[in-house]
């Protein structure tokens, strides 16, 4: 599975689809339906899902029924992952939530997926690199949780394709731009923002992302996440976190600190 060969198709690379509950964001608790997409060019130091970065012709993906699990060609349809949707979830229909990886590097997907999940909401979670993308598939989408993400928390990108319709960014001020376009995109939606907190930053290091909030996307949700100590980077200091949550609060932003639920629960 090439990158050039799936870039401009509907298909895209599946890595699981999983019946669980949310551990992130503005519906954290809620039990959802996810569709987890291969494939980012970011390289946050702090990811949690490495294996979701990069694309192979032998991968697989997961699909976790009630049960029983199976692996499947990772190139799907979106009709496809919406007949793994409604095998694994256990009940009644739930919101779906599309994650990665980057679902936006694959937008036509997610407009096909919108289009066969029926009345089910469709939650889009984000790295918030392509705000071209976003801006396409935003109607399709019921809910974002966007991430804002500090520069120093990343590595280079590493690009699935030799010259893509929307590069990531590359340094501050390219972050700097896609940050405050996604935020002027999702301003005034069912949003929310996702604001990483990781061990051996300082207070000052969040304030013009903080600003950015209260300028362009005052009514969105800030939820302040204290990173989990995984790869090598340090869980931060309540201390930190609790200066971060305080700094939104100065700006009259809607903030709460939120750990990552699922580490807690022990479940995907």
């Amino acid at each position: 599975m090439s990158a050039p060969a799936v870039q401009s198709r509907v298909a895209a690379p599946v890595m699981e689809v999983f019946a669980s509950v949310q551990g992130e964001g503005l519906y954290v608790g809620e039990l959802q339906t996810f569709v987890r997409l291969r494939g980012c060019p970011l390289r946050c130091a702090w990811c949690d899902t490495p294996g979701s970065w990069t694309l192979s012709d032998d991968a697989t993906a997961g699909v976790h029924a009630p049960g029983a699990s199976r692996r499947e060609p990772a190139l799907a349809t979106p009709f496809q992952a919406a007949c793994w949707i409604a095998e694994v979830e256990p009940g009644a229909p739930r919101t779906v939530s599309l994650t990665g990886g980057e679902p936006l590097v694959w937008p036509e997907f997610v407009l096909g997926l919108r289009g066969v999940i029926g009345p089910r909401r469709l939650h889009l979670e984000t790295a918030g690199a392509h705000p071209r993308a976003l801006e396409r598939v935003l109607a399709a989408c019921d809910h974002v949780s966007l991430d804002l993400k500090l520069p120093e928390d990343l590595h280079a990108p590493v690009e699935l394709v030799d010259a893509p319709a929307e590069r990531a960014p590359r340094d501050a001020d390219q972050w700097a731009e896609a940050r405050a376009a996604c935020l002027r995109l999702v301003a005034g939606r069912d949003a929310c923002a996702k604001l990483v907190v990781a061990g051996g930053r300082a207070l000052e290091d969040f304030e013009e992302i903080v600003l950015d909030v209260a300028r362009l996307a005052r009514a969105l949700p800030l939820v302040v996440q204290p990173a989990t100590a995984v790869g090598g980077v340090a869980a931060p200091s309540m201390e930190l976190v609790e200066g971060v949550a305080e700094l939104a609060r100065e700006h009259d932003l809607a903030v709460r600190v939120l750990p990552q639920l699922q580490r807690s629960l022990g479940v995907r």
